[in-house]
């Protein structure tokens, strides 16, 4: 006997919907299958002709049955109404005689054909032929249609179509109404963390549960059916970190040991073996896109850092139970091997630099450095700690000397330790123990550099003046040597004077000046020195009564802010220049200003102005350094207001402190220093001991022109705060001088601009580096006496040999390169752009665009007034055909170079 074929409660509606407008009067209905709806779904409506008409189906096996049945309905049930009767059961049609048929729809029984009837629900005339013996599609579509009905899907009904519906009805995977829908593991793994997704497809029927994984493994890839696996075993929210995980094992070095314990954490989710890789693949995959999104900034960055570590925290904790955590070790992916890689670089810091380098490395090769950016960053701020203990002690030949070598490296290792000292945000007592010990390391170091700056110190003051320097740049010259130039030719410069600023934090708010907005200048370093940033020396003892007054001034002076006032403004009346300084209370502005009108209004005229600000000087005392070490710009009051100011108004701007000051790094409970003659925090009369020195001199303008300052970090004479000055060492003595301008035509004559990669340290920036730029360099070539200038090939703008010499020079002395100059209006000359090449390849493909501009500068003895420009006109040059060799990227502050693009378009491919 041949199976019964079945019908639901929907196929009997459809059935329905289709015959009755046509049986007008007619209430019985013979289905010739069987009824699947259960007893819960006998009675229903359906709405025929824009009427509602009650249905009742009844299950019958025998023609008695049917005939009593419909005997009921007409006379008892429904004697005088219109509601239909729906009779199925395992009765054939020719058992049926005719007296019943004729009451009948149709007269017959009528075949229920799930496909015909799925064809009416999606409006299509056709059927993709697949789908025919697919009863579980088929079955599915029928139940899971949406209330709103299934799509018209146009004249054929594909079965890829049929699918994508069934997803987004069944288990919310995309939009019934949607014509496509591009599957892939990002969409599927996502899904598996809403929660609702993985339980109802585990709710779904086995035949339809296999029949979807075998087209999602079609349409995503192999890893579909472990997913899928993972969801029916309601374990779906567990498939991403899953995937993790195996992903880490497979990596590890004890694979098969690995894997075996992941077979427990799989179970029968897990097909085979061979399964895992493509699973793996498709997770990381998917994991590494996030860690994309979560490096980006705002919400959605945000949201996506905690989706990722969600997922990767519970992958780690997977492993834990599985006891998997030794084996996967320092994997690239992990939260825990991030932590293990850090640990490792821990574990270096006492050791060889080379060991450091590797470990760093290695760290920021993990996948979670750039989410860990703190941590990541303070590991490596330690390994340039270890790169600053490696080499050579620094000289202290000259206390002019001296401090120009703090601003241009120490202070970045002072810098470093605040940093370092703040602790790593992962909270591993191993870690802080080896960031502990190496803080140690350096203050050792320091504490040996302040010791001889101190000897060095006591020497030149016994002599120096503002007539006799020693060759350093003393705070009360700062005006004439940094401010005056930037006056000349009605320049109007505005002098910010950072009160206690010292080298670190100068450092740090330099770095932070939008390079696209503010150009940093320099006096043009004597022939065979490096460009660097100016550092002072201050008054002694560096305090602010005397280093303020004398900075202001112009000349040694001490007193409060009318001695400022007077002295400022009689500066500038020697050179005829109107001047006005703006004090704490009389820069702010009054509610609903930013800044006082009257320093706008100041700013507008042609006068020299300046600000004193007094925030790092007074945190010296309320303990914000405690805490924190590092500032920004934000940080200072109205700092980030005057500067906006400036550049409006087009004036260039000098920073300046008038002393430094050292932190307040002892242990709690460490006393000040009992001594006689107290002055203040760091200074005295008296008889030197151990850890000060004593200084004399014209330019001490305490003591009577005697007194003892601590040059030691850790000794006060005063009560603790978060940090001193007063003091002998290069942290207090050292003033830093910063100038900038807003545009380059505001370079004065004599200055050059400081490319950013010049301003830190080699030791900071690691990984080596163009060649500095140094005055010899630079300066153009000198005619000898009695004659023409001696000529060298590259002043010809040729070389020796075609097709040598560096790839710079090879690459301008292409003829294609040659017959491009010719339509560059203004076109830098063959030399400019060679050393640009090569500065550029010498640094790894990228350069600020002041670095570019001075690379040129260094070759031909020309200044590049206006770097960004610069760079534009080489864009031009060197970019035939609309190919990229030269690219101005990361918004304008980056200049980069591809290689092999410059080898194929000059030099066909040749290195």
């Amino acid at each position: 006997m041949a199976v019964r074929p079945a019908a639901g409660r929907r196929a009997i509606e459809v059935l329905l919907e289709s015959e009755l407008p046509h049986a007008e009067g007619q209430r019985l209905v013979l289905v010739d299958a069987t009824y699947e709806g259960g007893d819960r779904e006998t009675e229903f409506t359906v709405r025929i002709n824009g009427r509602k008409r009650h249905v009742r189906i009844t299950e019958q096996n025998s023609p008695l049955g049917i005939v009593d049945a419909w005997q009921r309905h007409r006379s008892q049930e429904d004697p005088d109404g219109d509601s239909v009767l729906v009779v199925t059961g395992a009765v054939p049609a020719d058992q049926l005689g005719w007296d019943l048929r004729a009451h009948a729809v149709r007269r017959r029984s009528l075949a229920v054909d799930p496909a015909d009837i799925v064809k009416q629900l999606f409006g299509a005339a056709d059927l993709d032929a697949r789908m025919a013996g697919e009863k579980w599609l088929l079955d599915a579509l029928l139940e899971a249609e949406p209330a709103d009905r299934w799509p018209r899907s146009g004249a054929v009904l594909t079965r890829d179509r049929a699918v994508r519906a069934l997803l987004a009805a069944r288990l919310g995977l995309g939009d019934t109404t949607s014509d496509t829908l591009d599957f892939d593991a990002d969409t599927l793994f996502a899904w598996t963390r809403t929660g609702a997704g993985p339980a109802l497809f585990a709710a779904l029927p086995a035949a339809e549960r296999a029949g979807l994984s075998e087209w999602l493994e079609k349409t995503v890839g192999p890893a579909a059916p472990t997913l899928l696996a993972l969801a029916a075993d309601q374990r779906g929210a567990d498939a991403l970190p899953l995937g993790a995980l195996a992903s880490a094992a497979l990596a590890a070095s004890s694979a098969e040991a690995a894997g075996f314990a992941l077979g427990t954490l799989y179970g029968s989710a897990l097909a085979s073996f061979d399964a895992l890789r493509p699973f793996a693949d498709a997770a990381t995959g998917v994991v590494t896109r996030w860690i994309a999104q979560a490096e980006g900034a705002g919400a959605h960055g945000a949201e996506a850092r905690s989706r990722v570590l969600a997922v990767l925290d519970r992958a780690d904790q997977l492993a834990a139970d599985a006891r998997l955590s030794p084996l996967i070790g320092t994997d690239r992916m992990l939260p825990s091997g991030y932590r293990a890689r850090l640990r490792a670089l821990a574990a270096t810091l006492d050791g060889d630099v080379a060991h450091a380098e590797t470990a760093l490395r290695e760290l920021t090769e993990h996948q979670l450095s750039e989410l860990n950016a703190e941590s990541t960053d303070m590991a490596r701020t330690a390994v340039r700690l270890v790169r600053w203990l490696n080499a050579p002690m620094p000289k202290t030949g000259s206390t002019g000397q001296a401090v120009q070598e703090h601003m241009a490296s120490t202070g970045w290792a002072d810098l470093a330790v605040g940093i370092l000292s703040e602790g790593d945000t992962s909270l591993d007592t191993a870690v802080g123990e080896a960031y502990h010990r190496l803080i140690g390391a350096v203050r050792e170091r320091r504490t040996g550099l302040d010791e001889a700056f101190a000897r060095t110190l006591a020497d030149w003051t016994e002599t120096a003046s503002q007539q006799s320097a020693g060759g350093a740049l003393l705070i009360e010259n700062v005006l004439a040597e940094a401010a005056a130039p930037l006056a000349r030719d009605g320049g109007r410069p505005l002098i910010l004077v950072l009160d206690g600023m010292s080298a670190d934090v100068a450092v740090q708010l330099a770095g932070e000046l939008d390079r696209k907005v503010w150009t940093e200048v320099i006096p043009k370093p004597h022939p065979g020195k490096e460009a660097a940033r100016q550092a002072a020396v201050s008054m002694l003892p560096s305090l602010t009564r005397v280093s303020r007054a004398s900075l202001l001034s112009g000349e040694p002076a001490q007193g409060g802010q009318n001695v400022e006032r007077a002295g400022f403004v009689t500066f500038w009346r020697k050179r005829h220049r109107d001047a006005h300084l703006f004090h704490k209370g009389g820069y702010e502005g009054p509610p609903g200003h930013r800044l006082a009108p009257e320093l706008l209004d100041t700013l507008a005229t042609d006068d020299i102005v300046a600000v004193v600000v007094n925030t790092i000087d007074d945190a010296l005392a309320d303990g914000r350094e405690g805490a924190r070490g590092r500032w920004n710009i934000g940080d200072i009051a109205k700092l980030s207001d005057l500067l906006n100011a400036a550049r409006d108004y087009g004036r260039p701007v000098v920073l300046v402190s008038d002393h430094g000051h050292v932190l307040d790094r002892t242990p709690r409970g460490h006393q000040q220093t009992d001594a006689e003659g107290v002055g203040g925090a760091r200074w005295r009369t008296g008889t030197p001991r151990q850890g000060e020195i004593a200084l004399a001199g014209p330019r001490v303008l305490a003591g009577g022109g005697r007194i003892i300052a601590a040059w030691r970090d850790d000794l006060r004479y005063t009560g603790r705060q978060a940090g001193y000055h007063g003091g002998a060492a290069l942290a207090e003595v050292t003033v830093p001088v910063i100038t900038v301008v807003p545009s380059a035509d505001l370079i004065p004559a004599g200055w050059t601009l400081l490319p950013a990669e010049r301003t830190a340290p080699a030791w900071w920036r690691g990984g080596g580096g163009a060649t500095p730029v140094t005055a010899a360099s630079a300066a153009p070539t000198e005619k000898p006496r009695g004659g023409k200038p001696a000529r060298t090939p590259q002043d010809e703008g040729i070389f020796m040999l075609p097709g040598q010499g560096t790839l710079g020079e090879q690459a301008v002395q292409s003829p294609l390169f040659k017959a491009q100059r010719e339509f560059v209006r203004l076109a830098p000359t063959e030399k400019a752009v060679a050393a640009v090449l090569d500065a550029l390849l010498a640094a790894g493909g990228k350069l600020s665009p002041g670095a570019v501009a001075a690379a040129a500068q260094a070759a031909t003895g020309k200044s590049q007034r206006n770097p960004e420009r610069f760079a534009t006109v080489l864009e031009r040059l060197l970019n035939i055909d609309g190919y990229p060799v030269l690219q101005l990227v990361e918004s304008g502050r980056t200049v980069q170079l591809d290689k092999a693009l410059l080898q194929q378009q000059f030099l066909g491919g040749a290195a």
